[in-house]
């Protein structure tokens, strides 16, 4: 339909209303006074929103074609292209009250069956401009694409990570336009759909692998099968940043955890949905944030899983950050901001490169406590193979993820050991990373025990060297402040970083020393420091077992080998 215009709808400092006998004013008052028919024109009350934001309500029901925002009588008008968009919007927002905001948005019909805007003048032309920009991004939103949605899992999850911190950290590559999390396998992970590929391409190639705080929370990413995400509520748990009109659930949690098909609201416009079978897993271990129209706020984290049992292992949020911290300075922003405001607090700090902001790191290194959890120092491993299985063996595989004071194999129950960390919550990194992992043919199992620490053989007696002290351990990884090794806590797998090899050690002797406990599948030398290697196993099984025989090899005279996971792949 061709749109008629009127000198009369803009005045020019940009407020929304005319300077004399506008119409604006005018429709105002007679949508309030008088009882109106259907129409094509929707006004809203009680709405305080930039105009991109006004656009972003209208468009889950029907095409836009003109709006008029009255910033300062928080008020806006919503031109639809047929009366059945109109009729949508006006029943769901009766039938459904949507807070935006921090305000409940009030429809009704226009008696205006159109709005006429002059389109020479500047305000219009940025309206116009954001009408626009909205309409594509929520098309684009609704079509999605081969490659524009990103599968993320999180591992080593020491500190929660949520829905903010995610946005903040794509969306530097690209505008995130759907983000959904969830608990599948025991893992906390989520799917993330971007604009275009390249900008899903670019996030994965920058942050695969990237730690997200120090030393924990990595990030491995991959496609999803999923061309687009089909998002049913904003809360805390899923977000349509393209359509702020979704209920939070707020007070209906009683739904089933496993969600294999994510229907949109009846009401709105049928959205499309993937044929694939990948399926979201959602673990509603906090109620909704209650929040409609705007991301939870940083300090609204999720607390902490009883970490009992087979539970996924969130800990404590961390404790209240300095406002001044951005971590993601310069990234590049949402049109008009961010797209459901900006004067929500900001998320806990991230680093892509692993550090935390100065005042966390420095804390941490005076305080390596700083971080609360829900269980202690020492863990309980059981199913081990009691002919393979040493102090030294569990001391230096373990210790990859803590440093290990003492190690106790149990004199009636050889299946078994304690191992006590320096801290509790390296004995969460380790549990994480190694319950369920296959050591010397036994799927091994982790747990936390109720013991503080591991009790030494009394005087006098010995328990037949079933209990050893390591806590002056040389070999310790993370004993010195910020080392470099919590940057490099990865999950056990096929390949393993090599250091400190002596120059004249070459790769035969180094391969010799491997294939004595697998087949080594490939080897490569670093091409700017050939005192670090990667080595791949054929299976994870024989990179632990290598790591742990190789571990602190002596290879030259005072230069002994350092194995460790890596995340590289040959």
């Amino acid at each position: 339909m061709k749109r008629t215009f009127s000198s009369d709808a803009f005045d020019t400092n940009g407020d929304g209303v005319g300077s004399s006998n506008s119409q604006t004013a005018d429709i105002s008052k007679k949508s309030r006074s008088e009882p109106v028919l259907p129409s094509r024109v929707v006004h809203l009350r009680n709405i305080e929103a930039n105009d991109f934001e006004v656009v972003q309500l209208g468009l889950p029901f029907g095409r836009v074609t003109n709006f008029l925002n009255l910033k300062k009588k928080s008020q806006a008008f919503l031109e639809f292209d047929s009366t059945d968009s109109a009729k949508q919007m006006v029943e769901y927002l009766t039938s459904m009250p949507t807070m935006f905001s921090g305000r409940q948005v009030f429809a009704q019909y226009s008696n205006h069956g159109e709005l006429r805007t002059d389109p020479t003048n500047r305000t219009n032309q940025q309206a116009f401009a954001a009408l626009t920009q909205a309409t594509d991004l929520y098309e684009t939103a609704q079509k999605g694409g081969a490659n524009c949605v990103l599968r993320v899992t999180i591992i080593n999850m020491l500190y929660p990570v949520t829905m903010d911190v995610l946005y903040q950290i794509f969306n530097k590559f690209g505008t995130v336009l759907k983000l959904i999390t969830f608990t599948k396998n025991e893992k906390f992970q989520a799917l993330i759909q971007l604009k275009d590929p390249h900008a899903a391409s670019q996030a994965m190639v920058q942050l695969h692998g990237q730690n997200i705080y120090n030393g924990c929370c990595t990030l491995q990413i991959e496609y999803s099968k999923l061309h687009s995400l089909t998002v049913k509520y904003n809360n805390d748990k899923s977000r349509d940043y393209t359509n702020p009109t979704l209920p939070s659930n707020e007070g209906n949690m009683s739904q089933p955890p496993e969600l294999d098909r994510m229907h949109s609201n009846p009401s709105l416009l049928p959205l499309q949905r993937s044929t694939s079978s990948e399926d979201y897993r959602y673990d509603y271990y906090t109620a909704s944030a209650g929040l409609r129209g705007r991301p939870p706020s940083g300090s609204g984290m999720a607390p902490g899983y009883d970490m009992s049992g087979n539970a996924s292992h969130l800990m404590s949020p961390l404790p209240p950050t300095s406002a001044t911290y951005n971590p993601m300075v310069g990234a590049s922003a949402a049109p008009y901001g961010h797209p459901y405001g900006s004067s929500h607090p900001p998320p806990p700090p991230a680093s892509m490169h692993g550090l935390p902001p100065a005042h966390l790191q420095a804390h941490q290194q005076q305080n390596p406590h700083m971080m609360p959890v829900q269980n202690g120092p020492v863990i309980l491993v059981s199913n081990l193979n009691e002919d393979m299985t040493t102090p030294e063996s569990l001391f230096t595989l373990f210790g990859v993820y803590g440093d290990v004071h003492r190690v106790k194999i149990l004199f009636n129950k050889k299946d078994s050991a304690l191992i006590q960390f320096a801290t509790p919550q390296q004995a969460a990194v380790a549990h994480q990373n190694l319950d369920h992992v296959n050591i010397f043919g036994k799927s091994i199992r982790v747990s936390f025990s109720k013991h503080q620490f591991v009790q030494m053989p009394k005087d006098g007696t010995s328990d037949m060297g079933l209990t050893k002290d390591f806590t002056n351990s040389p070999l310790h990884r993370f004993k010195k402040p910020g080392s470099k090794n919590y940057n490099n806590i990865f999950p056990p797998g096929a390949v393993l970083h090599l250091s400190n090899i002596p120059t004249e050690t070459g790769e035969e002797e180094i391969q010799n020393i491997f294939a004595q406990y697998g087949t080594i599948k490939r080897f490569k030398f670093f091409e700017k420091d050939h005192k670090m290697a990667l080595i791949e196993m054929e299976t994870i099984e024989q990179a632990i077992a290598a790591l742990i025989n190789t571990h602190n090899y002596r290879l030259g005279d005072s230069m002994h080998l350092r194995v460790s996971f890596s995340k590289s792949k040959l």
